[in-house]
């Protein structure tokens, strides 16, 4: 009786009549050949139809589970990005603090192994930084602030980095903010 759940139910009747149409004479079968065939190859059609429809849907499964698997990744990218991208503005106010230190105080030396372990934190998490200074203005890496006549710079290229800019992997997280000359 187990088996009519799994089975479909115009399989249990046929199989319902099939059994009635027996005849009582110890289980010989006396049917026309042609019939039981004509049987056998419905059925076989149907096992293939079965096959089928369950190569379809381990097809299907296995395509879900590469999706999945490919959203989560870019998730944790995105997260990892958000993350990152809070803790720049303290690694770009421990450079400032470094490039208006006074003349050889022992803390100085303190700050600069911070930043030094903080870059080197990032570096290890795939973060680089963007080098934009004498390079060519490219809109997908810099954020223009001030267009200006240079002599010492060819025009559209990188006079000045005001902030730096980091990229994870190949994706920018933050674009660099600098000065183009004219």
């Amino acid at each position: 009786m187990s088996e009519e759940k799994d089975m479909n139910p115009e399989d249990v009747n046929q199989i319902q009549e099939s059994a009635e149409s027996l005849p009582e004479n110890g289980g010989q079968v006396s049917a026309d050949p042609d019939v039981l065939m004509n049987q056998l190859a419905e059925a076989e059609g149907r096992a293939s139809e079965y096959k089928e429809s369950w190569a379809r849907s381990q097809a299907e499964f296995q395509n879900y589970k590469k999706r999945i698997e490919r959203d989560n990744e870019l998730m944790y990218a995105s997260m990892k990005g958000d993350i990152i991208r809070k803790v720049l503005p303290a690694l770009d106010d421990l450079e400032r603090a470094l490039q208006n230190r006074p003349a050889e105080d022992a803390w100085v030396n303190g700050i600069e192994l911070i930043a030094r372990k903080l870059q080197s934190m990032l570096e290890g998490e795939g973060v680089t930084r963007i080098e934009a200074k004498g390079m060519a203005f490219d809109p997908s890496l810099h954020e223009a602030i001030s267009h200006e006549p240079s002599d010492e710079v060819s025009s559209h290229h990188v006079i000045d980095v005001v902030q730096n800019g980091y990229m994870l992997g190949d994706r920018v997280i933050r674009p660099a903010l600098v000065r183009v000359a004219q």
